[in-house]
């Protein structure tokens, strides 16, 4: 199932809750992802039977799903320990989104209908948030930049697999703005330069920009991300 950038649903109290493995999986998978469970963190079962207040058995289903997307390892009668992002990752991740951003920031021009409109909703948004010093949630806008470029393409397995660096890509975008808030203000500004170029109708200045703005994750393979 394709991941959309949807950032607010009402919830019914009515609603029915998810069942205790899913919500110990969401519980711990945010917490990872927005680093309130930082890299080197070990998790115990009691500990987050306890958080999410359900028993151990759910717990366990819930690890095996997060161990089996990379993100915990699990050891027996330890715990669950919080995989850092490593330099080789950042090295993967940010080789991939060249490959795929580049070729979607090229097709998009000329700009598909409403893909200008949205790219300068998402802009104003993140600036919002910035602005509050929302770094998890400016992460969250980020990626959606991004997403929202790669999907005007309508090619679906590109953008199935742009999907699958969702978490990861989050997960960095929190590190860096974190351990590198003055980044912020420049990703803000290669995004309206993006988007300049886009409106603009100037593919090979939008190629130009993606390359910078991505490639400057690269550096970080040379260290560890704090």
């Amino acid at each position: 199932m394709r991941t959309s950038c949807i950032y607010a649903v009402g919830m019914s109290l009515a609603v029915k809750q998810p069942p205790a493995a899913d919500r110990v999986y969401t519980h711990v998978k945010q917490a990872v992802l927005d680093r309130r469970y930082e890299g080197g963190t070990l998790l115990t079962e009691g500990e987050l039977a306890e958080a999410v207040g359900v028993s151990r058995t759910p717990v366990r289903e819930a690890l095996l799903r997060l161990e089996a997307e990379g993100l915990i390892k699990l050891y027996p009668k330890k715990g669950a320990l919080v995989l850092p992002v490593s330099a080789q990752e950042i090295a993967d991740v940010v080789e991939t989104r060249q490959l795929v951003e580049e070729h979607a920031a090229r097709k998009a021009v000329p700009a598909p209908p409403g893909l200008i409109e949205r790219l300068e909703e998402l802009l104003e948004k993140q600036k919002r948030q910035a602005a509050a010093g929302e770094f998890a949630e400016a992460a969250v806008t980020d990626r959606c930049f991004h997403a929202e470029i790669v999907r005007s393409g309508r090619n679906e397995i590109l953008s199935r697999l742009y999907d699958q660096l969702r978490d990861r890509q989050l997960r960095m975008g929190v590190a860096v703005m974190h351990s590198h808030p003055d980044r912020l203000a420049k990703t803000l500004t290669e995004h309206q330069e993006i988007l300049d170029a886009l409106r603009s109708g100037d593919a090979e200045a939008a190629v130009a920009v993606v390359h910078r703005h991505v490639n400057w994750f690269s550096h970080l393979a040379r260290g560890e991300v704090r």
